[in-house]
């Protein structure tokens, strides 16, 4: 089994579905991968075409427990005075992606356009993203940027 980073850069939105009837929305992202949940900034003053360039980490292992090698990419928008309402949801399948990095090192998906979908499956906007994989040399981490894992030596 090979271990490596799993790094999503969030580029930006466009044409969001306003799902806040009194003002403009300020979305952020939420991206799951195999249980793990890492979170964007919000892109306060983007409303339905968000920009954040940020860049979000993962230790991924190939091949690893179960088959769901996808990204769940959920755009929300924040609210300040309620529960923040989910805008609607992408897809990033990334198997073929860890396959080639675990051959050759590193692999690497360009900034691709992907469909935002609600829970109807109608089309709510567009996320652009980019994402790669690198195997880690040395199987070791740091603990605090990848949410408190850390390699124990054996």
């Amino acid at each position: 089994m090979a271990v490596g980073i799993l790094e999503v850069n969030l580029i930006s939105g466009k044409g969001l579905k306003r799902s806040d009837f009194l003002g403009k929305i300020d979305p952020y992202v939420e991206i799951q991968y195999k249980g793990q949940t890492r979170k964007s900034s919000v892109a306060k003053d983007g409303g339905r075409n968000p920009t954040w360039n940020d860049k979000l980490k993962w230790r991924a292992e190939f091949p690893g427990s179960g088959a769901d090698y996808k990204l769940i990419v959920k755009v929300m928008d924040h609210d300040t005075f309620s529960s923040d309402d989910l805008i609607g949801e992408a897809t990033v399948h990334v198997k073929e992606l860890l396959e080639m990095g675990v051959e050759k090192g590193t692999a690497e998906l360009r900034p691709t356009k992907y469909n935002v979908v609600d829970s109807d499956l109608t089309f709510v906007g567009e996320l652009f993203i980019g994402v790669s994989y690198s195997l880690l040399q040395d199987r070791g981490m740091d603990a605090e940027e990848f949410g408190g894992w850390k390699h124990s030596q054996v």
